[in-house]
């Protein structure tokens, strides 16, 4: 019987023109199957077979777990002191084993020990022709349309399958049985039958992948695209930067009379494409970024890393695009949130801030409404500027002596550590279930105490637009947040 598993092993390791070694290992799996079904529990079985003789031996095995951490599988595990009775030296994740009845082959049940057989030399050769695949180091899967699958769309490329979900295709597309396609390769998740490849037309990466092939500046080197922004389907946007003065990016990009970037576009299902330059300069950047529409001025928030920009009536509704598409993709671009205004809005916001800025240096720094807007005209806005910008700064101020200005440094430093002090004693006031929550950022409990929420149910009293003003952050942050306070009143209703 020995030498006839020899010879099956040697003829499907030729059928198969896979290694003996990965066949032996289904052939151990088999009978290591078949030997659990003797036991009643979910025992650990380990068989091994000489590749030489054919012999095999069989055992049970315990793996050894920390005393401390008890025994979650009983029939599998044996805690560590116990095991150094039996063995002094062994350590943890180790494994004791003990000899028990092998089960002859005969027994196993032939259409069991094949079906084991096959599939493990199925999984072998799947994984060596997505290895083989996987090392030519293409970013791009190029294949037809084979079939759908729980309306994902399975890709075929040779022997190699990629599945391309529903919410990665482009909106408009409508791909058939035979269609040529071509998607980003995103991942590799071995755990899914069939299609192990992870596909992707409407990434970024994707366009940007494309113009790397259309465009060889780039994959020499002379060109970069440093950041891409999709409507998949509709319009997208990328912005690009050169790396030698006598390239132009936005031309390269374009190519003669458009055949370049149209390459691009009609692959995405005519998805239109602005081209930008990318600037260091974040203001530039985002100036660029909002093309075709014109830029009359331009804000930067660095605290809260949002950008006013004041357009004319006549710009306004190309800044903001259909359904505020332009806007959306600028701010997907470069990273910043951006806030379109025209001239009227721009000057009522910056009135509104001006008021505030002066009530808080009337009110902290005990200044006369005069004063306070002589620091608001030289660009000072917060008691921290005051406090901590360098007094060869505050000295170029004409309206104020050297002893004004340490005055004004004083106070502001006293109001600055007085209001410490009270936003301290206020997040005393936090609850500590509220402080435990998973999520909450340490950071954010001043601001919630500030507010007055002070426990979990405070918290999950609030509507999302309320937390976001509280906290700063988006919509669905804010909403994963509220969610989670509130999950304790729903516990015990399951």
């Amino acid at each position: 019987m020995n030498r006839e598993m020899l010879m099956l092993v040697d003829a499907i390791s030729r059928e198969k023109n896979v290694e003996r070694d990965v066949v032996f290992g289904a052939v151990e799996s088999a009978l290591a199957q078949a030997t659990k079904k003797l036991y009643a529990g979910e025992v650990d079985i380990r068989v091994a077979v000489d590749r030489d003789s054919g012999d095999y031996e069989t055992f049970r095995r315990w793996h050894v777990v920390p005393d401390e951490a008890g025994l979650q599988l009983p029939d599998q595990e044996i805690l560590l002191f116990e095991a150094k009775e039996e063995m002094p030296d062994i350590e943890v994740d180790e494994y004791i084993e003990e000899s028990v009845d092998s089960v002859p082959i005969g027994r196993i049940g032939a259409m069991a020990a094949k079906q084991v057989i096959l599939q493990k030399i199925r999984d072998a050769e799947r994984e060596m022709l997505l290895n083989d695949f996987m090392s030519r180091g293409d970013k791009i899967f190029v294949g037809t349309v084979k079939r759908l699958d729980k309306g994902d769309i399975i890709v075929e490329a040779g022997r190699v399958e990629g599945r391309l979900r529903r919410s990665e295709m482009i909106a408009k597309e409508n791909l058939r049985n035979g269609d040529r396609v071509r998607a980003m390769i995103m991942e590799v998740d071995l755990t899914l039958r069939g299609a192990p490849i992870i596909l992707s037309r409407s990434a970024p990466e994707f366009m940007i992948e494309l113009f790397r092939q259309e465009v060889p500046e780039i994959e020499q080197g002379l060109l970069e695209i440093k950041s891409c922004a999709r409507d998949p389907g509709s319009r997208a946007k990328i912005a690009v930067l050169s790396h030698d003065k006598r390239v132009d990016p936005i031309g390269t990009c374009v190519g003669v009379r458009g055949t370049r970037v149209n390459a691009v576009t009609n692959e995405l299902a005519g998805e239109r494409v602005d081209i930008v330059l990318w600037s260091e300069d974040p203001a530039q950047f985002v100036i660029g970024a909002l093309a075709p529409a014109n830029v009359s001025s331009i804000v930067v928030d660095e605290e809260k890393h949002a950008m006013d920009v004041v357009v004319d009536e006549e710009n306004l509704a190309i800044a903001i695009g259909r359904g505020g598409q332009n806007v959306r993709l600028a701010s997907d671009l470069t990273g910043w949130k951006i806030n379109i205004m025209d001239a009227n809005e721009s000057a009522q916001k910056q009135a509104v801030e001006t008021d505030a800025s002066r009530k808080l240096f009337m009110e902290k720094l005990d200044v006369d409404e005069e004063i306070a807007d002589i620091l608001i005209s030289e660009g000072f806005n917060s008691l921290e500027e005051v406090a901590y910008v360098p007094i060869s700064e505050m000295l170029e101020i004409e309206a104020f002596d050297e002893d004004t200005i340490n005055e004004l440094r004083t106070r502001a430093k006293d109001a600055l550590l007085t209001m410490e002090i009270a936003k301290e004693e206020g997040v005393e006031t936090v609850s500590q279930n509220l402080r435990d929550l998973e999520g909450l950022d340490p950071e954010l409990i001043p601001k919630l105490a500030e507010a007055g929420v002070n426990t979990r149910d405070d918290l999950a009293d609030l509507a999302v637009d309320e937390l976001t003003e509280i906290t700063g952050h988006s919509a669905d942050d804010a909403k994963a947040l509220i969610l989670k306070a509130r999950e304790h009143w729903f516990a015990g209703q399951e």
